[in-house]
């Protein structure tokens, strides 16, 4: 594949967030969904309201997300409108839990462990288009999350989030615990998933911003996440979200930050890179990219 342009700018702000979306030059059609994680109660490092709310209003966008497989604050749609509108995101913008009313199997082809189907909420047939928005950091479980884990997990039902983290082995929430351990599988299991969601959209109607800040080692699914360790960087964004999430991942890793080193192991402890690496080997993006600064 040719290299993949990744925008980037080193201003977190509103105005630079409408900025990289227009760099992009693609128009969303139709009815917009911006996917973001709504954040689990007790943290605080999740996307603040303020500075997505004008990208959001500008696309006449829905906020949208699912429920979470752990038994958590936002496992049940009532406890997570709640958090919905604690967090502020019920004041900028309508907002949408896409699996309330239900679920839906998405088809895949390709992968090696999803079975030929995704799992996502019912309400995700109300769009056209939507705006990966995702918060870039460490996770617990991933090793990091950006752009392809916001499409994976993030777009998945509860009951599909419990047939990604099981490698396909059980949509039972409460069973999937028991086969969380191949790890590779998981981020395998991740990227087919992306590809069932890219597929369903068209990849032409799908954009992609990683807000690189607020760098705990811990996902904002974590009520009580680690001190980031090492200054925001920036935001980054593209029309293909392996390089996207690889450009992220160097980002990191070539940071001159000595508070990076945390990061850095979670991250490798976790294999994080191989969701990218199985993104690329399933043709959803190229990992060679080049920067283009704004």
């Amino acid at each position: 594949m040719e290299k993949s342009i990744v925008y980037f700018t080193k201003e977190i702000s509103p105005q630079s967030l409408i900025r990289i979306y227009e760099a992009m030059g693609r128009q969303l059609p139709g009815r917009v969904a911006v996917k973001i994680s709504t954040g689990e109660p007790g943290g605080h490092n999740f996307l603040n309201p303020m500075l997505i709310k004008d990208l959001v209003n500008k696309l006449n966008g829905t906020i949208v997300e699912c429920c979470t497989a752990y038994r958590g604050k936002r496992f049940e749609p009532k406890s997570h409108w709640q958090a919905i509108k604690d967090h502020g995101f019920y004041d900028i913008a309508p907002c949408d839990l896409m699996d309330e009313e239900g679920e839906m199997k998405i088809p895949l082809t390709g992968g090696r462990h999803l079975d030929g189907y995704d799992i996502v909420g019912t309400h995700l047939a109300n769009y056209d288009s939507m705006l990966m928005l995702s918060h870039f950091k460490g996770h617990q479980m991933g090793g990091f999350g950006g752009a392809l884990k916001n499409m994976s997990i993030g777009v998945a039902s509860r009951n599909g989030k419990a047939w990604i983290h099981s490698v396909g082995n059980t949509n039972n929430p409460d069973k999937m615990w028991g086969y969380t351990g191949d790890q590779d599988g998981f981020l395998e299991s991740m990227a087919e998933a992306c590809k069932a969601v890219m597929t369903y959209f068209g990849p032409e109607n799908i954009v992609y911003i990683n807000v690189a800040n607020n760098l705990s080692i811990d996902c904002d699914c974590n009520g009580n996440p680690a001190k980031p360790e090492m200054a925001d960087i920036g935001i980054f964004a593209s029309l293909d979200p392996v390089a996207l999430d690889q450009c992220c991942y160097d980002a990191v890793i070539n940071s001159t930050d000595s508070g990076k080193k945390s990061l850095i192991k979670r991250m490798d402890e976790m294999h994080g890179i191989h969701t990218v690496e199985e993104a690329n080997r399933l043709g959803l993006g190229s990992r060679d990219y080049t920067i283009v600064e704004i």
